[in-house]
């Protein structure tokens, strides 16, 4: 591995809410995500690009798609426009599916047919089970002031899950919808701040059904490979070298909590320095264990539609 390589990775984002219109232009303009949108096209049998404009919440089959080849795309990008040859790559969250397949484990073809696929699947389970357990994403929030409250909850006995590991203050919760107002004040109390209320609900031990529906209806029809870059999983940090190691990578994310903290220390342990965030991003590239510990690269469908001054312009 050079030397530059073994300092570099990518990182593919966590999904967030992205509008067509943030998006649209490049993915029928840039070079790379064109040629992905008609792969996906002949993968689903309908246009990505009118489905994602005609699409109705954020995280329906069409969006996680677009959102697959936009990440996919900026790399490329990022690749060819910023010299980005990573040594290590990384996907927290929805972003393991573009790690996936950006580290070889899976053809973009299979990666986008594995998407929609756990997309309908996802889509079916929570029509009917769980259907009041929702995530909720805050900030400025100490683990010792969550703890306490979380206290509060199992005196209550509510049912709680911590969902993702962000950052030293920044975590997300799965609980019942109707306790998240009262989550919300609870939180405002000790200063911190809620964000984003997200349905479908992720990454908690209840959805263990979700697990094995996926693995027998989508996962099980995959032939993952040994990936080409090593993936640092997203639960724990573990460097992946094994088409195994994938797969249980994947199936985990129903039912373990993404922790970005063991998958910063995993990094820098490897002797990365820099990293390229490839997507659109708004969280993974910027908070502060991120910031702190690596030179940050975006790569994203707006940076790749920004004309870019030729060598010796004025």
């Amino acid at each position: 591995m050079a030397a530059e390589a073994h300092r570099t990775a990518v990182v593919f984002p966590g999904m967030g809410p992205s509008a067509f219109t943030d998006v649209g232009r490049f993915m029928v303009v840039n070079p790379f995500a064109r040629e992905l949108v008609a792969v996906a096209d002949d993968v689903l049998g309908y246009s990505l690009v009118d489905a994602f404009r005609e699409a109705d919440g954020d995280y329906s089959e069409a969006a996680q798609v677009a959102f697959l080849v936009n990440c996919l795309a900026s790399a490329e990008w990022a690749r060819q426009n910023l010299g980005i040859e990573p040594g290590f790559c990384a996907g927290p969250s929805f972003g393991e599916k573009a790690a996936i397949a950006y580290s070889g484990a899976l053809p973009a073809a299979e990666a986008i047919r594995m998407t929609a696929g756990l997309a309908r699947c996802m889509d079916e389970y929570f029509r009917h089970e769980h259907r009041d357990i929702v995530t909720l994403s805050f900030v400025r929030t100490p683990r010792e002031r969550l703890d306490e409250i979380l206290a509060e909850l199992d005196e209550q006995g509510e049912w709680h899950d911590i969902s993702c590991y962000i950052d030293d203050d920044f975590f997300m919760l799965s609980l019942a919808e109707g306790r998240v107002s009262w989550l919300q004040e609870r939180l405002r109390a000790v200063g911190g701040m809620s964000l984003y209320t997200m349905r479908p609900p992720m990454h908690s031990a209840a959805f263990a059904g979700l697990r094995a529906k996926a693995e027998r209806e989508v996962v099980s029809t995959l032939d993952f490979a040994d990936p080409e870059l090593p993936v640092v999983a997203d639960q724990d940090g573990t460097l992946l070298h094994s088409a195994e190691g994938i797969r249980t990578m994947l199936l985990d994310s129903f039912t373990r909590p993404l922790d970005w903290p063991a998958v910063v220390t995993a990094l820098k342990e490897a002797g990365v320095e820099r990293i390229c965030v490839a997507g659109p991003d708004s969280l993974f590239g910027r908070v502060g264990r991120t910031t702190d510990n690596f030179e940050v690269i975006a790569a994203n469908p707006r940076l790749a539609m920004t004309p870019r001054r030729r060598a010796g312009a004025a």
